[in-house]
């Protein structure tokens, strides 16, 4: 379903952004947010599921373009963070996904398998600054309705990764076409 592809790529994308680190060096002293708010840095939807501050990968930023995204069209993700302990095999993802109040997608995915698909392989190394991009076709047809989805992504000992959370609500235009608006939060 091209949906978990997007909700997939969005969240969890932001969660697996190490490999290559950056010209500026790197700076593991960063703040989620100074106005101490649980949104992700960027133009992004996404929402800490806790206070961050414990969580293993620190979110530099999430950028989405077209924000919010549109039916039809290419949805380009780039992300960028660092990691405090490195992350090994064994490490997982639990990604949720409902349609209103009703759970379509309850699912446990091996991370080291996911970010394969983003051109990283585990282990994922600490302490550099790194960076992804990746672009998602979204379908034409995407029904009407609020999705919420949650990523939730723990080492192979337990410890939060991190989680995010966003809620989408695809609405159809009056022309007919589907609109996207994007709400942060559950």
């Amino acid at each position: 379903m091209k949906l978990l592809t997007l909700a997939a790529t969005a969240l969890l994308s932001a969660t697996h952004v190490v490999a290559r680190s950056s010209l500026f060096g790197t700076n593991t002293d960063i703040s989620p947010n100074v106005d101490g708010s649980l949104s992700v840095p960027g133009d992004n939807p996404l929402q800490h599921c806790q206070d961050p501050k414990d969580d293993i990968l620190t979110i530099e930023s999430v950028d989405l373009s077209p924000n919010p995204p549109k039916a039809g069209s290419t949805l380009s993700v780039s992300a960028s963070g660092i990691l405090h302990k490195d992350v090994e095999a064994g490490a997982q993802i639990h990604l949720q996904v409902k349609y209103g109040l009703i759970t379509i997608i309850r699912q446990t995915a091996d991370l080291c398998d996911t970010v394969g698909k983003v051109d990283l392989e585990c282990p994922l190394h600490k302490d550099k600054e790194t960076k992804l991009a990746k672009d998602v076709d979204l379908p034409k047809e995407i029904p009407p309705g609020k999705y919420t989805v949650m990523a939730d992504v723990v080492s192979k000992a337990g410890d939060t990764i991190t989680c995010l959370t966003a809620s989408v609500e695809f609405k159809r235009g009056a022309s007919g076409v589907m609109e996207v608006v994007w709400k942060q939060g559950l």
